[in-house]
C-alpha cells in the first residue's frame, strides 16, 4: 500500500526572535521565520544567490525550547510537515492563506547553546558543558502532540 509523504528538511538562519503565546487551552506555540540560502553560478559563469523565507510553528516543549535557545541570527535544522491555513480576511472579507512549516524536529546547529537574553534561565543553564540533549527537542506525534486546530491558534 502507497503512503503519503509531508516532509520538510531546512537548514538555515533565524530572521525574527522566536514569539512565544499559548492557546485558550494552556499549550505553548512558538512562531518565528527562518531564511535558507542556496548559491549557484548562472550561464554568465556570475555568482547567484536567492533566498527563501519559512514561517515556521512549534508546539509543546519544543516550542518552549525554541523560545529558551533560539535568537535572530541563530543557525537551525528543522524538520517537520507544511501546513496550509485559511482565514476570511474581516477587512476586505478576501480568503487568505498561510503555509507555513509545523516543526517537530530542531538542532541548533552551533557550537554552543545558551538561553537568549530575556529568557528564564534554569539550573541546568550553568552546568558546563552546555548541551541540550537531542532527544528534548523532538516533538512529533509519537511524543503526543495533540492535534490543533485552527480555534487554538492564537494569531
Amino acid at each position: 500500500m502507497a503512503k503519503d509523504l509531508n516532509k520538510v528538511m531546512i537548514i538555515g538562519r533565524l530572521g525574527t526572535d522566536p514569539e512565544l503565546r499559548y492557546t485558550p487551552s494552556g499549550s505553548p506555540v512558538t512562531t518565528f521565520r527562518v531564511a535558507s540560502s542556496r548559491q549557484w553560478k548562472d550561464s554568465n559563469g556570475e555568482s547567484r544567490e536567492e533566498t527563501e523565507w519559512f514561517s515556521v510553528v512549534t508546539w509543546n516543549k519544543l516550542a518552549e525550547i525554541c523560545n529558551q535557545y533560539l535568537s535572530k541570527g541563530s543557525r537551525v535544522y528543522l524538520e517537520g510537515r507544511l501546513q496550509t491555513r485559511s482565514w476570511e480576511d474581516t477587512q476586505s472579507g478576501q480568503m487568505r492563506y498561510k503555509t507555513e512549516v509545523v516543526a517537530s524536529d530542531m538542532i541548533i546547529l552551533e557550537s554552543r547553546a545558551t538561553p537568549r537574553e530575556g529568557a528564564q534561565p534554569t539550573e541546568e543553564d550553568y552546568m558546563q558543558p552546555r548541551d541540550v540533549p537531542r532527544s528534548s527537542y523532538r516533538g512529533g506525534p509519537s511524543y503526543g502532540t495533540p492535534d490543533i486546530g485552527d480555534e487554538d491558534i492564537p494569531f
